[in-house]
Order: structure tokens, then sequence, then C-alpha cells
């Protein structure tokens, strides 16, 4: 199976939103320049990428979700995303092929694309709850 595009997207936003999270306090993004490297992950061509913050937030929420059940899809994301490990050193440290880590990789794809569909079901649902519910008050059909 291949790596979904769009998720791989958002996984790179959520690992960025979260190093900045997680580098800086009071909302200040903090940068030790002795330590950037303008060719990472994180930018293209040396300029910074930008990160969604509501997109990210999902992101994290999906993510969060595999710990019960998936826990090894969540531990190879956050090695893979978080810390920067490759594929070949993920699957040193789990004592696993690289297959199997890219495995992992197409798995979590699939995980949270379901995840943020059925999400967005639910939004949608609730969403056409409260419009009947609007529609019913207006008209007079539901009595207190």
């Amino acid at each position: 199976m291949a790596r979904i595009e769009r998720i791989k997207r958002r996984l790179d936003n959520w690992a960025l939103w979260k190093s900045r999270m997680n580098s800086s306090g009071l909302g200040f993004h903090s940068v030790n320049i002795l330590a950037v490297d303008v060719w990472s992950r994180n930018s293209y061509n040396g300029s910074q990428i930008p990160h969604f913050d509501q997109e990210a937030e999902e992101t994290d929420q999906a993510v969060e979700c595999m710990k019960l059940g998936k826990g090894h899809l969540h531990v190879t994301l956050h090695a893979y995303y978080l810390l920067d490990l490759g594929v070949t050193e993920i699957a040193r440290r789990m004592g696993k092929g690289p297959s199997t880590i890219h495995a992992h990789l197409d798995q979590a794809d699939q995980f949270i694309d379901a995840w943020l569909q059925e999400q967005a079901r639910i939004k949608d649902e609730k969403a056409a709850l409260a419009r009947g519910r609007e529609y019913a008050a207006k008209s007079g059909s539901l009595t207190p």
C-alpha cells in the first residue's frame, strides 16, 4: 500500500506544530541559532513551512487515539516525525524490518484518514440535527 499524500502533509504539519509547541513557552516560538538546520524536513529551500494549528490539533487527536489498540503505530509515528529517526533506525530500535516500519506508516495513514472521515461525518450529523431543531423551533412544531 502507498502512503496517502494529504495525510503525510498533515503529519509533517503536525510534527512542526508539535515541535514548536514543545520548544517554547507562552506562545512565543524560540529557535537555537546554533542548532538550526535550514535543509531539514521542516523547511523548503531554507524557508520555513507554515503550519496550521487547527489541522495539527485534529491530527494530534487522531494520533493520540492510536494509543489504545494501535500503540505500535503511535510509537512509529512519534519516532519518525517527532524524533526524526529514519525508517532503518526505527526498525533497528523496534527489532523489526524496514518493510514493517513502512507498513506501519501506511497503516497509520489509513487510520488517520478513517478517523478524520468519521469526525467529519459526526460533525455533519450534528450540524444537520441543529438545523432540524432550528427549523422545527421556527415552524412551531416543537412544544416546550
